[in-house]
């Protein structure tokens, strides 16, 4: 199910807030949420549910091993290593198994296939929360969670569920059972999940629709800076297609009492690439940080060991996103641009003026979502050499061949406008409390508007 769809937001929001605060007592809101979760799930990927449950299962299993093998050192770290494996095991067998074996096939020349095993929505994310539970639990950093079915709500609580962000088990540990819902808390959540939404349906499906056009066009009548154009839709409609989602997500949570963390910081604000990964998908970045990153030594070894680490992570990071050579390239051209800056870039970088570290940022970052973008080598480097063969004939044909395009002069710049902090310089003005009321339900309305108008509506992190 999407949250920016009329079924969700007529039928099940509704219904889950409405049989939530009719019931007084936390155990049975609790049930009342995890009833919902799964049918939330239930709604999009029905027989995945098991998949779910069962490596939830076994996070809960290993957990008690765990616990009840504190005085036991070896055998409680080869516990968690096979839990590990498990859980793990679930992730490659169902989003990399055709990919290992396609390209095996290819490499050894021989006919090796496989059943096409479908991608369950969400994996890559619960998987990653189910994880650092068991890896917080042996390293004593949470303590251990005796309930199967609070565990179960940890993973399928249906605002993080299928597109994050990765919400660790420490974050909400406390909440589960003592947490407090307030109707100020309510209030701002409902109000951060209308700003995600008007992220997703008014920028992030026009903005896609725009790099959609013409990526899909004829290259003939698409010029060099109509390639860029695209390039910057693109950015726009995936920063504010899952900015958006978890601005939803963590709204939906404080309606509830939870508190998840932030996931995004005005990423496209950053003056270096070092600085955009500080703020962008904030939950991903410090996950690979702390359970990949620092377990392999971190900064703290050799310098070519250190160069191995930072290759190691950003290869991984790439292909979580997908099973797909592109995506190890997007995550290796990132690793490369990091130590660059690291090694000796960065010094340079803060002599410059902050206009040119942006601008120099903003075309690493767009020819990285180009890397993203295409999962076909051809079209990737079609798209490329478009971009950088510096063309600039053919407008008003094109303009005329589809005048759709002309969305571009409207979505562009409001995209562009609303991907600076303005929110933060909001907040400091004294807002009457009506006036904001009947902002927030006025750009609702529009939402809705743009819902019952579009056709275009997909979220670009489900893939994953």
């Amino acid at each position: 199910m999407v949250f920016s769809t009329l079924t969700f937001l007529f039928f099940f929001l509704p219904l889950v807030v409405l049989f939530y605060f009719l019931i007084p007592n936390r155990i049975y809101r609790n049930t009342v949420l995890l009833i919902f979760s799964i049918l939330f799930y239930a709604w999009g990927e029905p027989k995945y549910i098991l998949l779910m449950l069962i490596t939830s299962l076994v996070a809960y299993l290993g957990g008690w091993l765990i616990y009840w093998l504190e005085g036991k050192p070896a055998l409680r770290k080869a516990v968690f290593l096979g839990t590990i494996a498990l859980i793990t095991a679930s992730l490659l067998v169902f989003k990399y198994l055709n990919f290992i074996a396609d390209n095996l096939s290819s490499l050894l020349g021989m006919e090796w296939t496989i059943p096409q095993i479908l991608l369950p929505i969400g994996i890559s994310f619960y998987t990653f929360q189910i994880l650092s539970y068991v890896i917080d639990l042996y390293n004593h950093k949470i303590a251990l969670q005796r309930n199967y079915f609070y565990l179960t709500l940890y993973v399928t609580f249906f605002p993080q569920l299928i597109a994050g962000p990765i919400v660790r088990y420490e974050t909400i540990e406390e909440e589960i059972l003592n947490r407090q819902e307030t109707f100020s808390d309510f209030q701002v959540g409902l109000k951060r999940f209308i700003i995600g939404l008007a992220k997703k349906v008014i920028l992030a499906n026009n903005t896609g629709a725009i790099a959609t056009l013409i990526y899909g066009g004829s290259q003939e009548i698409y010029g060099s800076h109509f390639y860029w154009l695209a390039a910057v839709a693109y950015a726009l409609q995936i920063y504010f297609d899952f900015s958006g989602y978890s601005d939803m997500a963590i709204g939906l949570g404080r309606m509830f009492g939870f508190h998840f963390l932030e996931n995004f910081n005005y990423p496209y604000t950053a003056t270096s690439i070092t600085d955009f990964w500080r703020r962008w998908h904030i939950s991903l970045s410090s996950w690979f940080r702390d359970y990949i990153y620092i377990p392999l030594g971190g900064n703290r070894v050799a310098k070519n060991r250190w160069i191995l680490n930072i290759l190691t992570v950003w290869g991984l990071t790439g292909l979580w996103h997908g099973a797909q050579w592109n995506f190890l390239l997007w995550g290796l051209y990132y690793a490369v641009l990091l130590l660059v800056e690291k090694l000796f870039l960065q010094k340079f970088l803060d002599r410059m003026p902050t206009i040119l570290r942006w601008l120099y940022t903003m075309v690493l970052v767009l020819i990285g979502w180009v890397l993203f973008n295409f999962t076909d080598f051809p079209q990737l480097r079609s798209a490329l050499v478009h971009m950088f063969r510096f063309d600039f004939s053919n407008t008003l044909r094109a303009l005329i061949a589809d005048v759709d395009i002309l969305n571009a002069v409207f979505y562009i710049p409001l995209g562009i406008l609303c991907m600076l902090p303005w929110k933060k310089k909001l907040e400091k003005i004294a807002i009457p409390s009506v006036i904001e009321n009947v902002a927030y339900l006025a750009l609702l309305g529009i939402c809705l508007i743009f819902i019952l108008g579009s056709t275009y509506n997909p979220f670009i992190y489900f893939r994953f």
